[in-house]
């Protein structure tokens, strides 16, 4: 039996599909790309802007009319809040019970009967989805946290993932183990990931500090957190740990603009933002921030959009991820006045991705010429990618081992790529 899969979101998304994949191949199921024919073609879908919603619905059509004997399965946030749009498919799963998903198809095709699991999410406890690999091959991820309760006017995650809650520590721990006999990285992610532990009077600095102390693995990274959540523990682990734990911070911002920050309902300001980033740059030293960033939010107007601009410039990030505010149905901002045409919303988000470019340049640029280590990932054209610990993508002449942690030199940056040489090269040379 063949699948395929397509993750239309973010990365608790990509980590929920591999943890299906792993185990689909464990009961000696085939991957295939997407494009091609499957038994059944599973696609985990995203709700967060309108373009994914219509994406996940793009999706589902293209199987039915190209495979129409194929198994088709929706699964995930879209699918909670969204379930009657996609009626067409097999299988609709919501937010709650991702893990049996194989389960489900294995019962599909005995019976052959749709199945609709579209369940409330209140009370809904930490679902342990675990991989046994990952299609990166080179680094390892771990979803230790999911749900949010922090209802930013524009978002629906709270309503599709439901309320916040987090694995178990010592699950947590046995399979960091179980990761680091195969991988040298891996990466700590969830839709909240700041906000660990909390039922369990553990944070996220603490589980960390656990997992540095009783497991082997090479190097931690966090996925995203938010500004509000890095506290002076998880700073000082920081520096107690620099080649243990990556040297990128991923810190949602949203708006530069303080009157748009809190019409999104973001617990913080401006200021209190910058003197954060400010205060980590000067306890770390080397580090890279970026950012999320949204364009065209309601009452956006040009001279706040520019405040935003001159902010993010102030601020100096390594990298921005833009996108254009999307109105999302049953949330406080879809019905807020004075929306932004969406046209001017896309040219905004255009002119914050040229600067973002800008940005990135920069931050490349001034870390020529100094030491870092890579995990290796893909061969290409006689080159090795991977990337350092403030997550810069280099190339490196010459097959490295795939997965392993490559001391390197930083030494050009041509065409908007960095190119490195390994440190023992370059220093014989």
């Amino acid at each position: 039996m063949r699948f395929s899969i397509c993750n239309l979101g973010c990365k608790v998304n990509a980590y929920e599909a591999e943890c299906v994949a792993s185990s689909l191949m464990e009961k000696g199921w085939e991957r295939v790309g997407f494009e091609q024919m499957a038994d059944a073609a599973l696609i985990f879908t995203c709700a967060v802007t309108n373009t994914a919603a219509a994406k996940s619905r793009k999706m589902l059509h293209r199987i039915r009319r190209q495979f129409p004997s194929c198994i088709t399965a929706v699964v995930g946030c879209y699918a909670q809040i969204n379930d009657g749009l996609l009626e067409d498919a097999d299988i609709i799963l919501g937010s709650r019970e991702k893990s049996s998903l194989v389960e489900v198809l294995e019962q599909f095709l005995r019976d052959h009967q749709p199945v609709r699991m579209v369940d409330e999410l209140a009370g809904m406890p930490f679902e342990p989805m675990l991989a046994s690999s990952f299609d990166t091959h080179s680094r390892a991820y771990l979803k230790i946290q999911d749900g949010c309760n922090q209802f930013c006017s524009y978002c629906i995650i709270p309503y599709a993932r439901g309320r916040e809650r987090s694995m178990e520590p010592d699950t947590v721990i046995a399979q960091m183990k179980k990761i680091s006999s195969s991988y040298q990285e891996t990466v700590l992610t969830g839709i909240h990931t700041g906000r660990y532990g909390r039922e369990y009077g553990i944070s996220l600095a603490q589980l960390m500090e656990r997992i540095l102390r009783e497991t082997s693995i090479g190097r931690l990274r966090i996925s995203s957190i938010e500004i509000t959540e890095l506290d002076d523990d998880l700073i000082s682990l920081m520096e107690q740990y620099p080649d243990r734990i990556a040297r990128h911070l991923h810190i949602p911002l949203q708006s530069g603009c303080d009157e748009i920050l809190k019409a999104m309902h973001r617990p913080y300001t401006t200021q209190q933002y910058y003197d954060r980033i400010e205060e980590i740059r000067n306890r770390l030293g080397q580090v890279s921030i970026s950012c999320d960033l949204m364009t065209g939010f309601p009452n956006e107007s040009e001279e706040y959009h520019q405040q935003a601009m001159a902010f993010v410039r102030k601020c100096g990030f390594a990298f921005l991820h833009v996108f254009p505010f999307s109105e999302r149905e049953g949330t406080p901002a879809a019905s807020m006045p004075n929306p932004v045409a969406v046209n001017v919303r896309k040219q905004r988000a255009k002119q914050a991705i040229a600067l973002s470019q800008q940005l990135s340049e920069i931050y490349q640029k001034g870390r020529i010429g100094q030491k870092d280590i890579i995990v290796a990932e893909t061969y290409k054209d006689g080159y090795t990618t991977g990337y350092t610990s403030d997550y810069i993508q280099v190339h490196v002449k010459g097959k490295l081992p795939q997965g392993k942690m490559i001391p390197v030199i930083l030494e050009s940056y041509e065409d908007g790529k960095m190119y490195a040489k390994e440190r023992e090269v370059y220093e014989t040379e």
